[in-house]
């Protein structure tokens, strides 16, 4: 695997990120190729190289890591409720997040068109390089350094999502209850979306049998289907 090579200033800024998350590695150059966005290879000179074969990887070990932690965690909970808290745990929306908080924008390499459309900001640039990350501590040290480094923040989003309502998957649920109730399933429409192209907001619709709930808004199509869903949960279960 071809590394970037990194300068001393780059080298204690990476420092300082594992520091800051109380974590060592012994390989600073490929934690530096997970912070490589796919469009920085088009800056003349630059290093030739991205994060998208760590982020496959990484993606691959933090569900396992995660899986294993709520199936331990949660003895009683079955595996549809198992597979709800997973999936808004290793979503992009959360992961965004987390990486925010570690200061991972500030890390990122662009391309001059990303860095102008603010793309260090991005939730899906910054939740694959968060799983990019993860396969590094998982490259550097084994399973159990990856498993480190997961448990540092998934157990929190975890409790999050067990008591936070607003973090209920309502697309599943109402998927559900429409087909329990009503024997047909939810279709979602896009009303209309605004903003430039690099910032848009998404006005979804959810439509059951005649009835339609929305438009709700959200920052990518899925967010906006859970957003419409949850207005069609809330007005048919009261909940």
């Amino acid at each position: 695997m071809d590394l970037p090579n990194i300068s001393e200033k780059r080298r204690k800024e990476l420092l300082a990120f594992l520091s800051e998350r109380g974590f060592s590695l012994s390989n600073l150059n490929l934690l530096d190729l997970a912070f490589h966005h796919s469009s920085s290879v088009n800056t003349p000179g630059a290093f030739q190289g991205n994060n998208e074969r760590l982020e496959f990887l990484g993606d691959t070990v933090l569900d396992l890591v995660t899986a294993n932690y709520i199936f331990e965690k949660f003895p009683q909970k079955n595996e549809g409720d198992l597979s709800r808290v997973k999936s808004v745990v290793v979503s992009e929306a959360v992961l965004s997040e987390v990486a925010l908080s570690f200061g991972v924008d500030s890390l990122m390499i662009l391309g001059r068109g990303e860095v102008l459309s603010g793309g260090n900001r991005k939730r899906a640039i910054l939740a694959d390089a968060l799983e990019a990350i993860i396969a590094v501590f998982f490259l550097d040290g084994g399973y159990e350094k990856a498993t480190e480094f997961v448990l540092s923040f998934i157990p929190r989003e975890v409790t999050k999502v067990i008591n936070d309502a607003s973090h209920r998957d309502y697309k599943t649920m109402i998927q559900e209850f429409a087909q329990r109730e009503f024997k047909v399933s939810p279709k979602y429409e896009m009303a209309y979306m605004e903003g430039p192209e690099h910032d848009r907001t998404f006005f979804m619709v959810c439509r059951i049998g005649n009835r339609t709930y929305g438009p709700a808004s959200g920052k990518s199509k899925k967010d906006g289907e859970q957003a419409a869903a949850k207005i069609a949960w809330t007005e048919l279960c009261h909940k």
